[in-house]
């Protein structure tokens, strides 16, 4: 009986050192990614930098497109080249759609609920489905280009009101509150804020600028995730109260909705469906629920109001600091729409000039440098190198974005670039990627672009401008901060000196 007991435990151990031979040998032949060489425990943080899409980026021309480094415990594929990102993000796109979930989207379940965060599944396509059928469909925004028409007027008039009494604006908080009105508008048929000066509108702001920079911050678990059980310090306790904020909030608005649905007078107030209504509808069909409704009102809040508003500040800082550009855009604005008169979302199309520097702008200035990270579920071959299971990718978009293989004197804003170019950003050019490509491209990126060339078209056409401070043009800080989205460090503050009429 001990000869048989001695036998079976020799064999298992010699199966167990085969096992283990055959795994050190296979991992042996696998050609990973170059990178810089990790140190003990922390790997390669200390490369991250307080701005880690620069530090990236610079490694990134040591170490070449693909590139590997190890965030703690986690490996970090990093792609810094159009040819690669076309392999992540179109022609292996299946097996890079999934996220990785970084701990402080787990706030109030937000990362169950959310199509940004959501794997590739079921849930995920029917909420990416509603989003595309009941939002961003072309006969959606057509139908409330009016809403778009109104808010941009506002903004025109606030800025007037400013020149009038010779006080600066605040441009991406003006441009955020744009875009918040016609997103509560859309959505709830409301404006979030009454006015401009609004207090209440700052601390909406604050509390989705919050949330971003939460998100885009390093989190100790998301480097080392067998620390989990160790309370983070303050951090998910600020996020969570900004999430419950959120969610109370819109709680309330639905809540609202539907004690006027039950009220008597409800058919003889009824107005235009908004998406709010259709959304009621789909939940009354077990289509969508009460938490998942809840949820996709933040994803749309928090990703659509800051990127967009941070786009239309970056795009007037490289204007105002370029005056030869802005003289040719107010030249063009001038000859197609005439003095005096506002722009449409019709007159775009003619404003070829206008569309380059929007081009020029995410160019230089992607609303999320790196977009949102991909992961791999399985070991995958990426041109030759292995990707290994589990791995945390990031495509910079930023670097692309400057790369001189791809671009002639990278780091100057040159809209003219684009003037006999056909390269868009509608996903398929992989030179020039802001909203992503491939199934998880930001399905927000026809509201941005209808949205931003018109507000930034009507700042640059109905006025004149200096910036606060008597700060000539080449002066202006570009300095950038980093959380999930890319923004201004130092807000740009500009006095209308003059309504052009």
């Amino acid at each position: 009986m001990d000869i048989l007991i001695t036998v079976t435990a020799f064999c298992i151990l010699v199966a167990v050192t085969l096992v283990s031979v055959s795994r050190i040998r296979g991992k042996s032949h696998r050609k990973l990614p170059p990178g810089p060489c990790p140190l003990p425990i922390i790997g390669n943080i200390h490369k991250l930098g307080k701005h880690p899409h620069r530090s990236l980026a610079e490694l990134a021309q040591v170490y070449g497109p693909i590139m590997r480094l190890k965030l703690g415990q986690i490996t970090t594929i990093v792609i810094s080249s159009s040819s690669m990102a076309q392999q992540v993000l179109q022609k292996q796109d299946a097996v890079f759609a999934n996220r990785p979930v970084p701990e402080s989207t787990r706030s109030c379940d937000h990362n169950k609920y959310s199509v940004v965060w959501l794997p590739v599944g079921s849930q995920w396509t029917s909420l990416r489905k509603i989003l595309k059928s009941h939002l961003f469909t072309a006969k959606k925004l057509d139908e409330n280009r009016h809403l778009r028409s109104r808010k941009v007027q506002e903004l025109i008039r606030y800025c007037e009101k400013c020149s009038q009494s010779g006080e600066a604006v605040d441009i991406g908080r003006a441009a955020f509150l744009t875009t918040l009105n016609f997103l509560s508008n859309t959505i709830f048929s409301k404006d979030m804020t009454d006015s401009y000066d609004n207090s209440e509108a700052k601390e909406f702001k604050d509390l989705v600028w919050n949330i971003v920079v939460e998100l885009g911050k390093p989190n100790l678990v998301d480097f080392f995730p067998f620390f989990k059980w160790i309370n983070q310090t303050g951090k998910n306790q600020r996020i969570d109260g900004y999430s419950e904020k959120l969610i109370q909030l819109f709680d309330g608005l639905v809540n609202e909705r539907l004690e006027l649905k039950r009220s008597a007078n409800f058919l003889e107030n009824s107005r235009t469906t908004d998406t709010l209504d259709e959304l009621l509808k789909l939940q009354q069909r077990n289509e969508i629920d009460k938490t998942q409704i809840q949820h996709l009102f933040m994803d749309l809040f928090v990703a659509g109001t800051d990127t967009t508003s941070s786009t239309v500040e970056w795009a007037m800082s490289e204007v105002l600091r370029n005056p030869e550009t802005l003289f040719k855009a107010k030249a063009e604005l001038n000859q197609v729409i005439g003095k005096g008169k506002i722009i449409g979302e019709e007159d775009i199309s003619r404003l070829v000039y206008l569309r380059c520097i929007l081009k020029e702008t995410v160019r230089l200035h992607p609303p999320t440098p790196f977009l949102v990270p991909r992961q791999v579920k399985v070991e995958v071959e990426l041109c030759g190198y292995t990707v290994p299971k589990n791995s945390q990718v990031l495509v910079s978009a930023w670097a692309i974005g400057r790369d001189p293989m791809l671009w002639k004197d990278p780091l100057s804003f040159q809209p003219e670039r684009f003037m006999d170019s056909e390269i868009n950003f509608t996903g398929h050019d992989y030179e020039l990627i802001p909203f992503g490509a491939g199934r998880r491209m930001c399905p927000g990126m026809p509201l941005a672009m209808r949205m931003v060339p018109v507000m930034l078209g009507s700042l640059i056409h109905c006025f004149e401008w200096k910036l606060e401070g008597g700060i000539a043009p080449e002066e202006l800080n570009m300095e950038e901060k980093v959380g999930l989205a890319l923004a201004k460090l130092h807000p740009l503050r500009a006095v209308a000196t003059s309504v052009v009429t």
